[in-house]
């Protein structure tokens, strides 16, 4: 449960530093070089320390970075600016942990208790009373029906990652190898780098003229000027999220599972109600606090039932 604990702490720290990178070159890009400034860390620490590229899992990790970082960021991409971020989180976090343990149950045959089941329908309760829109949306034609797909695309993608990082383990161990949480995340990393770029390739293919930048500088601003303001953000995005948070996470997939470690996960958001408060001037409001103490007990109550 700590190493679930030590990922929601840097994934809360990632996303208020992804927001200040997206303001800063655009989601896509800011996404992009997350990973590739994740992927050299970890790789530093894989073929150091670690097993590198090697192992009877690797393919398994690799597919599931496919399918969690590159297919899973890709469409919270895509739904963040149609419903924004409350809506966005409060659907991927509520939809990734029954789809991953439903999957789990099926393929691999991991149930969870009663008593676990509660707890993460509290956790759950609690993160949607924080989270749900105070006040009522409007969106444009087709607008919530594409957003709504998106965020469903993204948490299946998300949980069938997470199930496909917990074969891996199995094939791992079937093998009598060991792998490490930073060697798990690097190699799932190539996985969602690779399908990352193929989609920022796309995205960006109108501006693949303008030397060494993936998106348009806008006039009187220089290349320099651009990643000096955003590199910071881009750099603390990476080393919380993608590199720490997801070597936590896959250190606690090691042994746990998705049923049980997703839930701590989804109070992510509500660990990042102080850091946005500190950082944006962001008040929550009465029913924050609520849900978080909901979320909060929730997650007290899973690890002493586990």
């Amino acid at each position: 449960m700590l190493p679930a604990f030590l990922a929601t702490l840097g994934f809360a720290l990632s996303a208020v530093c992804a927001h200040r990178a997206a303001k800063l070159i655009g989601g896509t890009e800011a996404n992009f070089w997350r990973l590739v400034l994740a992927t050299i860390c970890l790789a530093a620490w894989a073929h150091v320390c670690g097993a590198g590229l090697s192992g009877e899992a690797f393919p398994v990790f690799i597919l599931s970075g496919i399918v969690g970082i590159g297919l899973g960021d890709v469409a919270m991409f895509q739904a963040l600016p149609r419903l924004g971020s409350r809506l966005t989180s409060l659907l991927l976090n509520c939809f990734s942990t029954p789809f991953a343990a439903l999957i789990e149950w099926l393929w691999l045959g991991t149930g969870l208790s009663a008593a676990q089941i509660g707890c993460d329908a509290a956790i759950l309760a609690g993160v949607a009373l924080a989270l749900t829109p105070s006040r009522h949306l409007t969106f444009a034609p087709g607008q919530l029906r594409r957003g709504v797909f998106f965020s469903v695309i993204a948490a299946c993608g998300n949980a069938l990652g997470m199930v496909l990082s917990r074969r891996a383990y199995e094939v791992a161990r079937q093998a009598d190898e060991h792998i490490d949480g930073g060697t798990a995340a690097y190699q799932r990393l190539i996985g969602g780098l690779f399908l990352a770029g193929l989609f920022l390739l796309v995205a960006k293919r109108k501006h693949l003229a303008e030397a060494l930048a993936l998106s348009p500088v806008p006039a009187g601003r220089t290349l320099w000027e651009k990643w000096r303001q955003a590199g910071p953000w881009v750099l603390a995005n990476s080393l919380t999220g993608m590199t720490l948070g997801v070597s936590c996470l896959q250190w606690a997939l090691q042994t746990t599972p998705t049923g049980i470690v997703l839930p701590i996960v989804a109070i992510t958001p509500l660990v990042v109600i102080p850091f946005a408060r500190k950082l944006e001037n962001e008040r929550p409001n009465r029913r924050s606090f609520i849900g978080t103490g909901i979320a909060v007990a929730g997650a007290v109550a899973l690890t002493l039932v586990s």
